[in-house]
């Protein structure tokens, strides 16, 4: 997470954002994703708002999960900072043990990391970012997407999801012409309405 922290943190210094900006974000948001797309959208002149919104449309994934780990979470004041500290490491980690206990220990440790170790990784990466005039000459840039990558291949072996992945990266990169920065991500969802023949 340190890293994929890294990365984020320079490409906001490359956008030209505030050091408040990306590590307000990675306290508060503590979600990659959309920290990523948000930084991405308004950078390339997009409206902050649809920049937000794309940000919780990627993060409505967070609905199941927590109900399925309402069991981890904790109770009453700690469930909010279970809540926050949800996160895909977080829910795999704490899913996959064999016992309640472990699950639970499995998950909170996973989400604490990741609350420590993702707003260091973007601090450093800021630094980075504004010793190296372009992040991407040694590849910072490409170091998420390649995660995102690796995480989404294995769905792709269903078909129904295939089709509607594929459907919906042709709706948004048909979009990009025509609508203002931000919104073709959003006009992707429209790729969940496909269905295999």
């Amino acid at each position: 997470m340190g890293v994929v922290g890294m990365s984020y943190g320079s490409l906001a210094m490359a956008y030209g954002f505030p050091l408040w900006v990306p590590f307000v974000l990675s306290i508060f948001v503590l979600a990659g994703a959309s920290e990523f797309m948000f930084i991405g959208i308004v950078a390339s002149g997009g409206n902050p708002l649809a920049a937000a919104a794309a940000g919780l449309l990627v993060n409505a994934r967070h609905v199941p999960f927590g109900v399925t780990v309402r069991d981890l979470v904790g109770t009453r004041a700690a469930s909010f900072f279970g809540c926050h500290i949800m996160n895909d490491e977080s829910v795999v980690f704490g899913l996959s043990q064999k016992t309640p206990e472990q699950r639970k220990a499995a998950y909170w440790l996973c989400g604490l990391g990741v609350a420590l170790f993702w707003p260091i990784g973007t601090l450093i990466g800021a630094g980075v970012g504004k010793l190296l005039p372009a992040p991407e000459t040694i590849g910072l840039d490409a170091v998420f997407p390649a995660i995102l990558l690796a995480l989404v291949i294995p769905a792709f072996k269903n078909r129904t999801t295939l089709i509607r992945g594929c459907s919906g990266a042709a709706l948004s990169l048909a979009a990009v012409p025509f609508v203002a920065a931000g919104l073709p991500v959003l006009l992707s969802l429209l790729g969940l309405l496909a269905r295999k023949k």
